[in-house]
């Protein structure tokens, strides 16, 4: 996305939060009392070899329509036999056309701990995510204040959710670290120039703490980028736009898990 795509999608959903009337210490107490989570981090943590996030993604704001009559429960499974880690679905309905519906559809096709893959700006958006049976939950540290992201970093921890914080750059890991994220993306694509610059992984991945699960986001064009990223110390690729356009997921996921560094 570009800066325009971004402030758009931002401004939309921030708008909707506001207008959102429901009362968010009932959603907290709904929230905390659904079944456990899979354990999104922790299947991260026990991978061998390289992590595939594994993406259900329909559209994007940049090229339009992916796979936009994807089954979401065909390609979760499919996903599944290939040996993905974790899924990742898009449930932003207007940028992406995904739904809160492709979430669920995907988890109970498969035993895998599920993202919800979308722009969290208000708590109720965390609530949300855990009510509608996701695992994990994204905050793009470009997206929120520190103060927002300190404050939906708790509350998803508190409703039993694993949070994936997303950076772009050593400023806004900086962040990430500040609120205590245990689990943090890169992306190698440029919000203003929506270029991707792979160096920007290595180069930003190399400064996350050795505690936290490292994974690398957007760009990535087979397994010979997993590997590299592999030999920069990620954990975990997050993989959306190959693997629906592959004619293959389960081959293509297959591929990326074979992935291993190098010296």
């Amino acid at each position: 996305m570009t800066a325009t795509y971004l402030d758009r999608i931002l401004a939309a959903h921030r708008a909707r939060a506001a207008d959102d009337a429901r009362v968010v210490s009932t959603l907290v107490t709904e929230a905390r009392a659904q079944p456990p989570c899979r354990g999104f981090a922790a299947a991260l943590r026990s991978v061998d070899g390289m992590g595939v996030i594994a993406e259900v993604k329909r559209r994007s704001p940049s090229k339009g329509d992916l796979a936009a009559g994807l089954d979401p429960a065909a390609l979760a499974r499919a996903y599944e036999r290939g040996g993905a880690t974790c899924l990742s679905v898009l449930t932003d309905v207007h940028f992406f056309g995904g739904s809160p519906d492709d979430l669920q559809a995907a988890r109970a096709a498969t035993r895998l701990p599920v993202l919800r893959k979308d722009f969290t700006v208000a708590p109720v958006d965390v609530c949300d995510a855990r009510l509608m049976g996701a695992d994990a939950v994204l905050l793009i540290a470009a997206a929120l204040d520190d103060d927002e992201l300190g404050e939906l970093h708790t509350l998803a921890l508190d409703v039993g959710l694993d949070a994936l914080v997303e950076v772009h750059d050593e400023p806004e890991l900086e962040r990430a670290v500040a609120v205590g994220a245990s689990l943090i993306g890169v992306n190698q694509r440029d919000l203003v120039t929506f270029e991707v610059d792979t160096d920007r992984a290595a180069r930003v991945g190399g400064a996350i703490p050795a505690t936290a699960v490292r994974v690398a986001e957007s760009g990535i064009r087979g397994p010979e980028d997993a590997t590299a990223l592999a030999t920069a110390g990620f954990d975990a690729v997050l993989v959306g736009e190959l693997l629906v356009t592959s004619g293959d997921p389960e081959a293509a996921v297959s591929a990326l898990r074979a992935a291993r560094a190098t010296a």
